[in-house]
């Protein structure tokens, strides 16, 4: 499916899921849904071509966003405005200066919602298969710097690095990573995307990204972490609206830092589409590193990882095997192979006419052939919650698996992406 096709269907699916919670008058899940899909949008806006669908896109977005808006204003009561962070939402409502003005406050309050929380996340490098220059350079830049300031002394020449980008096919890891960074660096940690920081009001998507980063000065040590940034910052040229360009000038100016202690902020952009990121924005990434599709290692690792403790036969022979069966599939097809395995032993008990015991106290039974002895003609439905046996996972599940995912990354795309990183990037393998 084209790109712009999925984006949009993916978009149009979640609206549906806002608007029920809309009218069942679940605000702030139907906010956070209403701003998710305005991420599709804008990805399907990008890919579109045709001009008359691209107005209608558009339309949609100002309506959603409108919407979103309306609603973050009735949540934003004031207990409401620190509630989307957790911790460090709460931590920035005692920042904001008790004089600020009321749109100042909206927009921060708004941005505090990007602040991940430690309860909002769990990942950590041993979560993440393989990657280990990528995880090694993440180190160097977020880790070490934290840890042992003196190695970065003011007025020293050795500096951290100010911004990373990591680019790379749809599904190799790169958000998984930032989480993880947020995890081990025990440091504030915005996630934002282009719909935190798009407004349909003249001058807000400026006067956003600057208080975004006036907030992470303000809470440092803290991370900027840019989803699909290449929606935000495009190349320029002559198509470009002047709310866009207003957006990138103010991105690449907060960026330097010019008249501000930059010390401790760290921007951490990813993106599927190198190329299309404007190339003043691109040289501000100082490190831009490649996550490429999983080695053999690592999908083998990935599949030892999603299994977890599901009951399962497999040997590490049988994992290896899947590892080399997989050639040319991302992390993100890995795990859809292995969710598609764990559905094969429902689907087998759901089809199943026949049950046998295999435990007498309590009662457990387990789907069979009608030949196995001790079979019981009856259905699943029978069968009551606690009386089911839990199958294990097999290999043959795996292979059944196999045959209904195929790998989402095409050639073409790996060939575009080797290159680039040839050009101006670093592998991350």
């Amino acid at each position: 499916m084209v790109p712009r096709q999925a984006s949009l269907d993916k978009a149009i699916e979640i609206v549906q899921q806002a608007i029920e919670h809309d009218q069942a008058h679940n605000h702030r899940q139907a906010c956070k849904e209403y701003m998710e899909a305005l991420d599709y949008f804008m990805l399907a806006l990008k890919y579109e071509k045709n001009e008359q669908f691209k107005l209608l896109i558009r339309s949609k977005i100002d309506d959603y966003l409108s919407r979103a808006e309306t609603l973050r204003k009735h949540l934003s009561a004031p207990a409401g405005a620190t509630q989307g962070g957790g911790v460090g939402g709460a931590m920035h409502a005692k920042r904001i200066d008790s004089g600020a003005d009321e749109e100042t406050k909206k927009l921060r309050a708004g941005l505090a919602e990007a602040i991940l929380g430690p309860a909002g996340n769990d990942v950590t490098w041993d979560d993440i298969a393989g990657l280990d220059a990528a995880k090694d350079a993440l180190k160097e830049a977020v880790i070490i710097p934290i840890k042992f300031p003196l190695l970065f002394k003011p007025g020293g020449k050795r500096k951290p690095w100010k911004g990373i980008l990591l680019y790379g096919p749809p599904g190799t890891g790169k958000s998984y990573l930032a989480k993880a960074v947020a995890t081990e660096a025990k440091s504030t940690f915005f996630s934002v995307s282009s719909s935190d920081l798009v407004s349909k009001w003249q001058g807000d998507s400026e006067k956003l990204v600057k208080h975004l980063f006036q907030m992470a000065r303000e809470m440092k040590p803290a991370i900027i972490f840019i989803d699909e940034i290449d929606s935000l910052t495009g190349a320029r040229g002559d198509g470009d609206s002047d709310a866009s360009r207003r957006l990138k000038t103010e991105f690449l100016v907060q960026m330097d830092g010019v008249g501000h202690d930059d010390t401790g902020v760290l921007v951490i952009g990813a993106t599927n589409i190198p190329w299309q990121i404007d190339v003043s924005i691109k040289r501000r990434f100082q490190k831009r590193i490649y996550i490429p599709l999983p080695s053999l290692e690592a999908r083998q690792r990935m599949f030892e990882l999603h299994v977890g403790l599901t009951p399962c036969e497999l040997t590490k022979q049988d994992y290896r095997s899947l590892g080399e069966k997989t050639e040319g599939y991302s992390g993100a097809d890995v795990s859809i192979v292995v969710q598609d395995a764990l559905m094969q032993p429902i689907r087998k008990f759901i089809a199943a006419t026949h049950f046998k015991p295999v435990q007498s106290e309590p009662v457990k039974w387990m789907a069979c052939s009608p030949g196995d002895e001790n079979a019981v003609e009856k259905s699943w439905s029978e069968v009551g919650p606690d009386e089911l046996f839990e199958p294990k996972l097999t290999l043959n599940d795996f292979t059944t698996a196999l045959s209904n995912v195929r790998p989402s990354v095409v050639e073409a795309d790996i060939e575009r992406h080797a290159q680039w990183t040839k050009e101006f990037g670093n592998d991350g393998s």
